[in-house]
C-alpha cells in the first residue's frame, strides 16, 4: 500500500481537494448577491483561511461547502464529486464542522458528544469507544479524566478541543471552521491554534477556516483568501506572498501598517534551536533528579506525566526541598508548540514572567526549551532579513 500523498507544504494529506465553480448565493429582496460567482481551488491537505470585512460573504461561502446554506448557482466539487446535488445530510457526515465555543450538546457527556457522528453512521460500540479515546488524546484531553464530564464542567478552551474532536470523529477528509477560537482568552487562543497546527501536521486534512484576525490567518494558513464584498476574491496566495506583495491597496489596508512586523510571525519555534533540559517523571527520587540537573548546569527541571507531557517546571532549589518529584500540575506553565510563532513564544514568556518556554511536539510530548535570548536573536535575524 502506498503512502498518503504529500502536500506542497511537506505533510501527508488525508484530505480531498475542493473546487468551486461560479458558486453564487442570492437572497430574495437583495440587489446584490451575497456571494457572486466565486471560483476557487483548495488543494488537498492544506489549511486555507478566509478573511475579509464583516458582511463580505466569507461565512456564507463556508456554509455552502457543507450546504448549511444552499447555493443559488454554481458547482462545488469534493474531489471529483459534485456535491451540490447530493443529499445534504449524507454530505455533512463526510465534512467536519467546528463553530465558536464548540457547539456541544450540554445534556451529553464529552464522550457522547464526540461519538455523535460515528453512531449515526452505525459504528459498533467498541469502535466508537476506541475512536473517542483516540481523539480525546489527540486534542490533548486525558480520556480517563474528561470522557464522562459534561460541557458545563469544562473551560472554554476544553470545550473547543472537544468540538474539534467531534468534528474529526468519523475521519472526514474536510474540516470547516467558523471563527473557532474567537470566544476564548488570548493565551487559550494561542494554545488552541498550536493544537490545530500540531493535529494538521499529523492528519493532513483539508481545512477551510473563517477568521476576522489576519494574524491568525498568517499563523494557521498554508494559503489565505482575502475577500471583498460579494465574496470577491481579491487575493489568494501564501501568507508570505500576501505580506510581501499585496495585490491591491484594499489588501494592503486590510493587512495594516504592521505588514513588516507581521513577517516576524512567519518564523516558527521549530526554526530555532531548542535547548535540552533535565526531565523527571512524577514520583522519581528528587535527590537523583537534582544531582542530574546540577551536573547538566540546569537551574530547573521539566516534570513529565506518564505520557511524557510536561506538567510543571520547578527550579532545582524547589525540587531539592522534596523527597519525590511531586505530581503538581502548573496551570500557568508557559508552553508553546513547535509550530508556534516566535511572537507567540515571546508573548507567552511575558505573560508568565518567565525567561523561557517549554516546547511540545507530537501528542504534547516535550521537545525542549526555548529561551528569551534565542527568541530575541532569531527576531533580530528575521528583522534584518526583512529589512534587507
Amino acid at each position: 500500500m502506498s503512502d498518503s500523498p504529500t502536500t506542497s507544504v511537506g505533510r501527508r494529506a488525508s484530505g480531498l481537494p475542493i473546487r468551486l465553480e461560479g458558486v453564487t448565493k442570492r437572497y430574495p429582496g437583495q440587489d446584490r448577491p451575497a456571494v457572486d460567482a466565486v471560483s476557487l481551488e483548495i488543494p488537498a491537505g492544506q489549511t486555507v483561511m478566509f478573511v475579509g470585512p464583516s458582511g463580505c460573504g466569507k461565512t456564507t461561502l463556508l456554509k455552502m461547502l457543507n450546504r448549511l446554506i444552499e447555493p443559488t448557482g454554481g458547482k462545488i466539487f469534493l474531489g471529483d464529486e459534485d456535491v451540490t446535488s447530493q443529499d445534504p445530510d449524507r454530505l455533512r457526515r463526510r465534512i467536519g464542522y467546528v463553530i465558536q465555543a464548540g457547539g456541544l450538546f450540554p445534556h451529553m457527556t464529552v464522550a457522547a458528544n464526540v461519538a455523535l457522528v460515528p453512531r449515526m453512521l452505525g459504528w459498533d460500540k467498541r469502535r466508537v469507544a476506541d475512536r473517542t479515546e483516540e481523539l480525546l488524546d489527540l486534542v490533548g484531553l486525558d480520556p480517563a479524566t474528561y470522557r464522562d464530564r459534561y460541557p458545563r464542567a469544562l473551560s472554554g478552551g476544553q470545550q473547543q478541543r472537544v468540538g474539534v474532536a467531534r468534528a474529526l470523529a468519523a475521519d472526514p477528509p474536510v474540516l470547516l471552521m467558523d471563527e473557532p477560537f474567537g470566544a476564548v482568552d488570548p493565551i487559550t487562543r494561542v494554545r488552541l491554534q498550536d493544537e490545530l497546527l500540531r493535529i494538521q501536521d499529523e492528519l493532513g486534512k483539508t481545512i477551510v477556516c473563517v477568521t476576522h484576525d489576519f494574524d491568525e490567518a498568517v499563523k494557521l494558513g498554508d494559503r489565505i483568501v482575502v475577500f471583498d464584498v460579494g465574496a470577491r476574491v481579491v487575493q489568494y496566495d501564501t501568507p508570505e506572498a500576501i505580506l510581501a506583495d499585496p495585490a491591491e491597496d484594499y489588501v494592503a489596508d486590510f493587512v495594516g501598517a504592521g505588514a513588516t512586523l507581521k513577517q516576524l510571525t512567519l518564523t516558527r519555534v521549530e526554526d530555532v534551536e531548542l535547548r535540552p533540559v533535565t526531565t523527571a517523571t512524577v514520583g522519581a527520587d528528587s535527590a537523583a533528579v537534582v544531582a542530574a540537573a546540577r551536573a547538566a548546569g540546569d537551574d530547573f527541571v521539566v516534570v513529565l506525566d506518564g505520557r511524557g507531557r510536561p506538567i510543571s517546571w520547578p527550579t532545582v532549589a524547589e525540587l531539592s526541598r522534596t523527597t519525590t518529584v511531586p505530581a503538581t500540575v502548573d496551570q500557568r506553565l508557559p508552553v508553546v508548540g513547535l509550530r508556534s510563532t516566535l511572537n507567540d513564544a515571546l508573548d507567552t514568556m511575558l505573560a508568565a514572567s518567565q525567561g523561557g518556554v517549554v516546547v511540545t511536539g507530537r501528542r504534547g510530548g516535550l521537545s525542549g526549551v526555548l529561551t528569551v535570548e534565542s527568541v530575541m536573536a532569531a527576531i533580530q535575524r528575521t528583522r534584518a532579513a526583512v529589512g534587507g
